[in-house]
């Protein structure tokens, strides 16, 4: 949706919670019905008559932007060729990462070794991908959904798995803040769901805990990773060695 539709959208579902119909808006605009139904239709509408609705709906222009810019849709994941897209490109890969974390460009290019030409170029493919919103001043803000995730079995999760699972797991996770928990049971179906259950609330908590830290200054929060996995049926394959039904 382009950003003049999404600004058409927004009006007129301020106008269906005001009470208001075409026709009133037109009598309010001292315009025929069918001019104001075209305008919204086709979206051929000037600036000044934007403000001029605006008015009428008792906001500023800037106010009905901003909250055309809050009802932008949101993505809740990308398709597996703009992942593999971004995979094909480390820096922007790299980009994608730290604004999905609510880094600013200025902190981008202070961290990493990527030029601020560079950042914004990366920027604005991933406005384009519909990731973010590339505001001025290159500001950044997200615009996808709360509960975005990359594709299961996509180039994403694929790049991640192959070049920083093993890395993540080179750890003897017995410093300040790293903990690993292995541990093996056998489950009925109904416990498993539970599990399941608990797992996705524990990844809610981990993302309302990140949403909550965006409050404290970047340089006073430190990256958090956490890794949940479950298998159904799973042993280790030393063990399917020596079953005796192999």
């Amino acid at each position: 949706m382009s950003e003049l539709n999404n600004v058409l959208a927004t009006t007129k579902q301020l106008l269906k919670r005001k009470g208001m119909t075409y026709r009133d808006l037109a009598r309010a605009l001292k315009l025929s019905e069918p001019t104001v139904k075209r305008m919204f239709a086709t979206g051929n509408i000037s600036l000044g008559r934007l403000a001029e609705v605006s008015t009428i709906l008792g906001l500023s222009l800037a106010e009905l932007m901003q909250l055309a810019v809050e009802n932008r849709p949101r993505i809740r994941a990308l398709g597996e060729e703009n992942e593999a897209l971004l995979v094909s490109d480390l820096k922007l890969l790299l980009v994608a990462v730290c604004a999905l974390n609510h880094w600013s460009q200025a902190d981008i290019v202070a961290t990493y070794l990527v030029t601020e030409a560079e950042c914004i170029q990366r920027l604005l493919q991933l406005d384009r991908l519909g990731l973010i919103h590339l505001l001025p001043g290159n500001r950044i803000r997200l615009i996808i959904a709360r509960d975005f995730s990359w594709q299961p079995e996509g180039p994403i999760r694929t790049f991640f798995r192959a070049q920083g699972l093993s890395d993540f797991l080179d750890s003897s996770f017995s410093r300040p803040g790293e903990s690993l928990t292995f541990v093996h049971g056998m489950f009925s179906s109904v416990a498993f769901a539970q599990l399941e259950s608990e797992t996705q609330r524990l990844r809610d908590r981990f993302s309302a805990l990140h949403e909550e830290s965006l409050s404290v200054p970047r340089s006073e929060r430190q990256s958090a990773s956490l890794l949940m996995a479950a298998r159904r049926d799973w042993e280790p394959l030393a063990f399917a060695a020596l079953r005796r039904d192999r």
